[in-house]
C-alpha cells in the first residue's frame, strides 16, 4: 500500500521560496505567473495493515508542521 502526502504552507503563511520561484520565472519571461506557493510531496511505502488515521498521525507528529502547513494525504 502507497501513501502520498502534500504539505503546503497555509494561506497567509509567507513563502520566500515559492516568491523566488515567482520572481524567476517572471525574468524568464513568464509575466502570467501572479504567485507561486511551493511545497512538499512524500510517498510513504506502508504495510497492507496501515491507514488513513496512522497516516494522519504520521503527519501530525513529524511530517508536516501543522501550525504553519497544512497536508492532504491519498492513499492506493
Amino acid at each position: 500500500m502507497k501513501a502520498r502526502v502534500h504539505v503546503m504552507l497555509k494561506n497567509g503563511v509567507l513563502d520566500p521560496q515559492g516568491e523566488a520561484v515567482r520572481h524567476a520565472l517572471g525574468a524568464l519571461g513568464f509575466d502570467g505567473v501572479k504567485g507561486v506557493r511551493q511545497g512538499k510531496v512524500i510517498e510513504l511505502d506502508l504495510d497492507a495493515g496501515a491507514t488513513e488515521a496512522d497516516v494522519n498521525a504520521m503527519c501530525e507528529k513529524l511530517l508536516a508542521n501543522t501550525v504553519i502547513e497544512s497536508y492532504s494525504v491519498e492513499m492506493s
